[in-house]
């Protein structure tokens, strides 16, 4: 099929696939979503690390793959690692001129385990080292391949297999880690949340870090209908409900300076996110309370970094 470039308001996308149809994830996946959207962003001339998880179980089943672009397969701990090999190793190939000069993106894709637990190590030292790469993390807060065990992306009071609700625990006991403002800690270039509920915020995002000079990393919350226990043809709503409520705000951080992609004059209550999801049926009203406290004191201290850039 030839490419076709539509434009929907101010925004242009293109009509090719670089990820293909007929993988295995599940029905209603909103990292399925996200993961189309993103390489629509990026396009043909991108090489692709990709770390242990569903984004490989559900689209590379020998001897088939969902994937049109260049595609390496990699560890959990080390996608980071791996990506910023290939960037160093094309930038030698055309210093020596081994190969012509050409703007390949380099991109690395894992999951929250693979980013906020067992990456971290690598990805703190890629962003250290000032490799040029981006770096795209699809949140579905807990290791859902390989059986809802949860991750320090899982957040507070939500049931799992590792961390059940039951007569002695309310689920997650600690807090959701916030991966944004540790990259933001690095002194990256860009950094950045989306969600798939926000299809063209989160195709721009992508292409800005894409094309940021030096590390950029974006955060992409993925509903997950298997492990959320949600609806499937909720996922959109639940991603919008997740910003509304201020639970997963949009925003972006450009050297340094943060911008509020989406800013509701009066965010709704977290209860209407929660009472969607059979990973939170358990919790208390005074557990509801206490993640709404948490939520409006984190959302207020995002504004006020904001405030600084008005």
């Amino acid at each position: 099929m030839e490419e076709r470039i539509i434009k929907f308001g101010k925004n242009l996308v293109t009509t090719e696939e670089f990820f293909a149809a007929g993988h295995s994830f599940c029905t209603g996946c909103g990292e399925a979503l996200a993961l189309r959207l993103a390489c629509k962003a990026l396009g043909g001339n991108v090489i692709i690390a990709c770390a242990t998880g569903c984004m490989e179980i559900c689209t590379s089943p020998l001897p088939v793959t969902s994937w049109r672009v260049p595609w390496i397969h990699t560890l959990f701990e080390n996608t980071a690692a791996e990506i910023s090999g290939a960037e160093a190793g094309l930038k030698i190939l055309m210093k020596k001129g081994k190969m012509p000069q050409s703007d390949i993106k380099c991109v690395a894709i894992a999951g929250d385990g693979g980013t906020s637990d067992i990456g971290l190590q690598a990805l703190s030292g890629a962003f250290e080292r000032g490799h040029n790469f981006l770096y795209l993390c699809f949140d579905n807060e807990a290791y859902m391949n390989t059986g809802i065990q949860r991750s320090s992306a899982t957040p507070y009071g939500a049931s799992t297999t590792t961390a059940p609700a039951g007569k002695i625990s309310i689920g997650q006991t600690t807090w959701k880690k916030n991966m944004v403002e540790i990259a933001v800690a690095h002194d990256i270039p860009y950094a950045a949340t989306a969600c798939p509920s926000y299809p063209f915020d989160l195709m721009n995002k992508v292409k800005k870090g894409a094309e940021s000079k030096g590390p950029a990393y974006v955060h992409i919350l993925s509903v997950c209908p298997t492990g959320w226990r949600t609806a499937t043809e909720r996922t959109i709503e639940i991603g919008r409900l997740a910003v509304e409520t201020g639970i997963f705000p949009l925003y972006e951080v450009e050297e340094g300076h943060y911008k509020l992609n989406i800013d509701r004059p009066k965010l709704k209550p977290v209860e209407e996110y929660l009472k969607l999801q059979g990973r939170y049926r358990h919790l208390p009203d005074e557990e509801i309370k206490r993640i709404q406290e948490k939520v409006d004191k984190s959302y207020a201290k995002l504004k006020m970094k904001v405030a600084q850039f008005i």
